[in-house]
């Protein structure tokens, strides 16, 4: 029931994109559409944004009303959560493509270094401290995106760089950094294998991602 809710609620991020703020007749009209922009940016982001706005309004219109559905609620939540399945792996196949061409092409750019197991990076600036063991703590400095340019994290944009064991992070970070003088910054290029894997990691990092790190080791503690 909560994805039917969710998803009857699209409709009001998408009634009339032309409405002003001064139609507005009270705050309960307010209300309802600041819900609809929240709520429909919300399954946008899930996936959702394709689907036929006009038959999400008949859907809601009947249930706000009271009138007879075409499903039960039951039936409206098996819908909901096959088709939501399907939307995903469709997504998440096309995030793994994605990946995968991007990495076979910047392989071949200059500078660009490939190592047996897919993870790829480059040298910005070669340090010339001692390496960390992948059970010591590090302390560095990141910016990380997606391989459209997204910033999803970043601890050069905060001002503030952050320390962690260096076993307890993704693979591809624990593998890069034990490569790394203390000292130095590179980009690295971490296959979704090396990364999240299957999952996703918060809002903006999907299942199957590649991910882009500029890193810079600061020091071991």
């Amino acid at each position: 029931m909560k994805h039917l809710t969710i998803l009857l609620l699209l409709l009001l991020s998408f009634m009339d994109n032309t409405v002003k703020a001064q139609q507005f007749k009270s705050v309960d009209d307010s209300l309802a559409y600041s819900l609809g922009v929240l709520i429909g940016g919300n399954l946008r982001s899930e996936g959702f944004g394709d689907l036929n706005t006009e038959m999400i309004y008949a859907g809601l219109k009947s249930a706000v009303k009271g009138e007879p559905t075409l499903y039960t609620p039951e039936q409206c939540n098996i819908i909901v959560r096959e088709g939501s399945a399907r939307i995903k792996g469709k997504t998440h196949e096309s995030n793994k493509v994605a990946g995968e061409n991007f990495l076979k092409a910047n392989k071949s750019k200059p500078g660009v270094i490939t190592l047996d197991n897919g993870l790829q990076y480059e040298v910005l600036k070669m340090g010339d401290g001692r390496k960390p063991k992948a059970t010591e703590t590090v302390n560095v400095h990141y910016h990380g995106t997606l391989i459209d340019g997204t910033t999803f994290d970043s601890s050069v944009d905060r001002g503030e760089p952050i320390s962690f064991p260096l076993n307890q992070v993704i693979k591809g970070w624990t593998e890069i950094l034990q490569l790394m003088p203390v000292g130095s910054k590179w980009r690295v290029y971490i296959p979704y294998d090396l990364a999240y894997g299957d999952r996703a990691a918060g809002p903006t990092i999907k299942p199957f991602s590649t991910l882009i790190f500029e890193i810079e080791l600061l020091g071991i503690e």
